[in-house]
């Protein structure tokens, strides 16, 4: 999927400096249905073929075929539409200035697209490696992902190995567990970390950071595939797993060689986890456990090596019957995917295991605390879940703002009607209020013993 869509999104700078100079007689000469040509910001499109399948039909593209429509066109569209189309660009008009340079990760002046903090607000929280981590996760986000994100979410495929490796090296991976010794030990592994932030100064600032700027594709299938269920699972296997789990799968998962999903949700046992019905019985010889049971809504679950598994291996009644185990996929293990209300592209999946063979040694920490390791994982993960939403909280605002600058209805632009700055000041409200919760509970994570 990555080498197929790569070609379609070329960089509007690079492809406008190896332009053919249009000229205005030239461009007039191309207003006829099946050979139409037109402007926006002084850039030349061939709309001919797209014509046929323009969302609008194709006589709107005819009445302007020939013409500069830029005026016309932000009246309908987005600018990142010319980006998704920058396939269809032949030239630029002669005596058209040149395009402003864009910059991958620039921080921007839009009201609201940022953190206060990174648009002039003095705040005890960020320093500079937060905003140069910022830039660098942003210009990731910019020039790997976003090209790709709305195709991917579309089509509903998993993400290829390379595109998982890529998150690895780029250092995506190994923030996004928070500060710890794993940021380290990434760093032996030649993984840098974004920003080229200390690992002792990395905080759950950062980690905030890191979520937010992938949460702004708006795509949450696709954004899960990149690593929600990654996200929830690796983080025990470092917490949790042996010297020699660490070292060996903690390697294979931070460079995105490998990847983990978390197996609690069962069919029965959902939030209420004492109740789970996976049994882990150790064989007669006491080497191996033999798992049966099945897990359910496990998330990237289709594609991922590894689960980090919630099983019964006490008869109590109890929950400190719990135990983890990191199961392997291998015989014994099926998955098959389940239908949600999002893109299948994060492979929400039914683990089904039956009379599973997993070494002894893959018992992550002692038999019977479980729960106590599910509650400590389970924190982190809903304070993920928040961080990502109220990232894609921002985007969806700081959209709305500049569509509201550039729509115009009734010879007004929409930001000019009252009604419309009433409920943008409401959204706005309603978003640094959940932000500054969000970073008091943050705060709090960087100065209590363990964190998260």
């Amino acid at each position: 999927l990555l080498k197929r869509h790569r070609a379609a999104f070329a960089d509007p700078l690079v492809v406008a400096m190896a332009a053919k100079v249009i000229s205005k007689a030239e461009l007039e000469a191309h207003k006829a249905p099946g050979d139409l040509w037109m402007v926006v910001d002084g850039d030349v499109y061939d709309v001919s073929k797209f014509a046929k399948v323009h969302p609008g039909g194709a006589q709107i593209l005819e009445e302007y075929g020939g013409k500069d429509v830029t005026v016309d066109f932000y009246e309908m569209h987005r600018k990142d539409v010319l980006t998704k189309y920058a396939k269809l660009k032949v030239g630029r008009m002669e005596g058209a200035p040149a395009p402003a340079p864009h910059v991958p990760g620039e921080i921007t002046a839009v009201p609201f697209a940022e953190l206060p903090a990174f648009q002039g607000q003095n705040s005890p929280y960020y320093r500079a490696s937060h905003k140069t981590l910022a830039q660098a996760v942003r210009a990731f986000v910019q020039t790997e992902l976003e090209p790709i994100a709305e195709s991917a979410d579309l089509a509903g495929e998993y993400p290829e190995l390379e595109l998982r490796q890529k998150l690895g090296a780029a250092g995506l991976l190994a923030i996004g567990m928070g500060p710890g010794p794993q940021l380290k030990f990434a760093k032996s592994l030649g993984i840098p970390i974004p920003g080229d932030v200390d690992p002792d100064d990395f905080d759950y600032f950062h980690e905030m950071i890191r979520h937010q700027e992938i949460a702004r594709l708006g795509r949450p299938g696709f954004v899960d595939s990149l690593g929600a269920g990654w996200g929830i699972s690796a983080p025990a296997v470092f917490h949790f797993g042996s010297d020699e789990m660490r070292k060996q799968v903690g390697s294979q998962l931070l460079k995105g060689d490998k990847w983990s999903a978390l197996a609690i949700s069962e069919p029965f046992a959902g939030s209420d986890v004492a109740a789970l019905r996976c049994t882990a019985d150790k064989t007669p010889d006491g080497k191996f456990y033999i798992v049966n049971g099945i897990k359910k809504w496990i998330t990237e679950g289709m594609y991922s090596d590894y689960f980090v598994t919630a099983v019964r291996t006490g008869k109590t009644g109890t929950p400190k019957d719990l135990s983890m185990l990191l199961v392997e996929r291998g015989p014994g293990l099926d998955t098959k995917q389940i239908k949600t209300t999002y893109s299948t592209c994060c492979g929400t999946a039914m683990v089904i295991m039956k009379d599973l063979k997993v070494p002894v040694e893959n018992l992550m920490g002692k038999e019977g605390r479980g729960f106590l390791q599910i509650m400590y994982n389970f924190n982190h993960e809903r304070w993920l879940i928040a961080t990502n939403l109220i990232g894609q909280a921002r985007a969806a605002v700081s959209d709305t703002f500049m569509w509201a600058r550039q729509r115009k209805i009734f010879g007004k632009t929409l930001i000019e009607q009252p009604v419309i700055r009433n409920k943008l000041a409401s959204a706005a409200a309603s978003l640094e209020t959940l932000t500054a919760l969000l970073e008091t509970v943050t705060y709090d994570m960087c100065k209590t013993k363990g964190g998260a």
